[in-house]
């Protein structure tokens, strides 16, 4: 399995699914963390989509999360588009 860390943006190569423990082989980031989790979103109640999922306040770090789907790029297409339409407001933001 592939995952690329939130952290330093390198992929890693795993031999099965994410672990609890396993860490970035560049950086040393937590890769079983909602930072990089298919349903983190900065912009959703409590930066998660999956509404079922427990509240966690520490996205960067490990957590017992279940419903931890990797993230296979950097940024989701959601995440890409909020801060692309972020960017255009600001420029076109009258003072």
């Amino acid at each position: 399995m592939k995952i690329s860390c939130f952290s330093c943006q390198k992929d890693n190569e795993l031999a099965g699914k994410v672990g609890l423990r396993d860490e970035c082989h560049h950086c040393g980031a937590d890769l079983h963390a909602c930072k990089n989790c298919d349903f983190y979103d900065a912009k959703s109640y409590n930066e998660c989509r999956e509404t079922s999922a427990d509240v966690v306040r520490e996205k960067e770090r490990s957590n017992f999360c279940d419903f931890f789907i990797p993230r296979q790029k950097g940024l989701s297409d959601l995440d890409q588009k909020a801060r692309l339409k972020a960017a255009a407001e600001a420029l076109f933001k009258k003072s």
